[in-house]
């Protein structure tokens, strides 16, 4: 790591633990000083944002009442919330009428095709007929476009895809093949389900006056997860069955006149995301203008940053959320907000992504008889009827987003930072630098800024949600964003959330 002028830098002090001489009882928490050496000089990737995922939540959040709805798209895309500017949107494949209902909350998303009355089997459907769409459907997660539009000055949308509709598929459900390893798209149809896709996208566009940034076909396309009689939608995809899908779906955005390119693959892991760029062809390689890689696994992240840098094309973390496995649902305890916070640090840190996007802001509340578990951003009663008054719990995992989101904001660059609990980014014209310190431990961390810069702290622990505090010191079991001006005056990082 290259060492940065005084102007553009920031120092902690050497690792040197101080030794407490009195009792246990008696004892103060113990202090270390660390020594970080970001650099801003080093070629970094500009960031667009932070972002979720709607699909199944947002199914379920935008046909509640008004008061509930827009609370809920304040606290994630509102000047007052976190901040967020992208939005994946989930085009349903749509189950056969009359199948048995995917269990998982919302994830019934329909698809935007309608079967005419006399047909029969599954070779009726044509995408140039109008006849077939149904263009009413999918309303409340249509709603959250909306409601994204008029909050984000420039938000960004992405579609994506996690199953054909039914009668594209070989097993005639959209859960996934009978064999979970089986492609569950019926042969030569990849250029009949591309066009759904983009037709899909650009009524919506149009309807709901946005643009796609980019189109996703597959959705962790390379696993075993996807089978007949799952509880959400997918399919699997060979790698030369996702190469096709890729060129069909590139060809079918020309034909449509759309300005979205296609991003692939989301695989779950970069591990994975390795063994599909191997199978792909130079011509399907050509066809991807973004590449998207889930961060389910944390093995060859910097392999994945690597092809995309070879190969000149955008990467987004594009789905991820991270509690800590096993721990029981808790609304406000530091067990599973200091796992996600490290697990963004390391994203940002090995892919160096363009974005990062959660998977589901918002999670229902776990059975009362069960232990629970720590997914999502919000709880809230995703099982209840849409008219009724509904209960929303922010978790310390929200807050622990805002330390990110709030902070580290579109156009900055993320830089290098030589600690593995830290990540930094600094403004397009260098004059704010924010560090966000993962301390996970049991002793403080003193955080010494040298002369030139004056920094401002936000702190989230088991007493403060994304708050201003006096000092550097980041307390055991934390996340800390130090906010640097090279002005004492600066305003307060807190003040525009209040």
């Amino acid at each position: 790591m290259l060492r940065v002028a005084a102007t553009i830098s920031i120092a902690l002090f050497a690792c040197t633990p101080a030794v407490a001489t009195q009792t246990r009882s008696e004892a103060p928490v113990p202090v270390v000083d660390i020594r970080l050496q970001p650099d801003p000089a080093h070629p970094a990737t500009r960031f667009e944002g932070w972002g979720t995922a709607l699909a199944w939540f947002a199914n379920v959040t935008g046909g509640w009442p008004d008061a509930e709805r827009n609370r809920l798209a304040d606290l994630f895309y509102g000047p007052k919330g976190l901040g967020w500017t992208i939005a994946r949107y989930n085009i349903g494949g749509g189950a056969k009428a009359g199948a048995k209902p995917l269990s998982q909350p919302g994830a019934n998303v329909p698809g935007f095709w309608r079967q005419p009355p006399d047909a029969d089997g599954t070779d009726w459907w044509r995408a140039d007929d109008p006849a077939m769409w149904d263009w009413s459907r999918d309303a409340n997660q249509r709603w959250w476009l909306d409601a994204i539009r008029n909050r984000v000055d420039a938000p960004v949308f992405e579609a994506f895809s996690n199953s054909p509709p039914w009668f594209m598929t070989v097993s005639g459900e959209v859960s996934g093949a009978k064999n979970a390893t089986d492609d569950n798209l019926r042969p030569g149809y990849e250029r009949r389900f591309a066009d759904y896709l983009t037709r899909v996208a650009a009524e919506l566009e149009k309807r709901h006056h946005i643009r796609f940034a980019t189109l996703s076909p597959v959705n962790e396309p390379n696993t075993d997860y996807w089978y007949a009689g799952n509880r959400q939608e997918g399919a699997h995809w060979s790698p030369e069955r996702q190469a096709m899908m890729i060129e069909a779906t590139a060809a079918s955005i020309r034909a449509q006149g759309l300005s979205a390119v296609v991003s692939a693959p989301d695989e779950t892991s970069s591990q994975l995301f390795l063994r599909d760029w191997a199978g792909y062809p130079a011509s399907a390689r050509a066809e991807i203008g973004q590449l998207n890689v889930h961060s389910y696994g944390d093995v060859h992240q910097s392999a994945v940053r690597d092809i995309a840098r070879a190969s000149g094309i955008r990467l987004w973390m594009s789905e991820n959320d991270h509690p800590m496995p096993g721990d029981p649902q808790d609304f406000q305890g530091m067990t599973s907000p200091l796992a996600f916070a490290e697990h963004v640090v390391l994203d940002l840190k090995r892919l160096e992504p363009a974005a990062w996007v959660f998977w589901q802001a918002v999670e229902g509340f776990s059975p009362a008889d069960t232990a629970g578990s720590n997914w999502g951003l919000i709880k809230a009663d995703l099982r209840a009827a849409p008219d009724v008054a509904h209960r929303i719990t922010i978790t310390r995992k929200y807050w622990a987003m805002a330390q990110f989101s709030r902070y580290i904001r579109p156009g900055y660059r993320l830089i290098p930072v030589d600690d593995i609990d830290t990540v930094g980014a600094i403004s397009t014209d260098d004059g704010e630098m924010v560090l966000v310190h993962v301390n996970g431990g049991l002793v403080a961390r003193r955080l010494a800024v040298p002369a030139g810069w004056h920094a401002q702290m936000v702190l989230t622990d088991a007493s403060h949600d994304a708050q201003c505090v006096t000092g550097t010191t980041a307390p055991p079991r934390s996340i800390v964003t130090l906010v640097l001006h090279h002005s004492a005056t600066a305003t307060s990082p807190c003040a525009a959330f209040r």
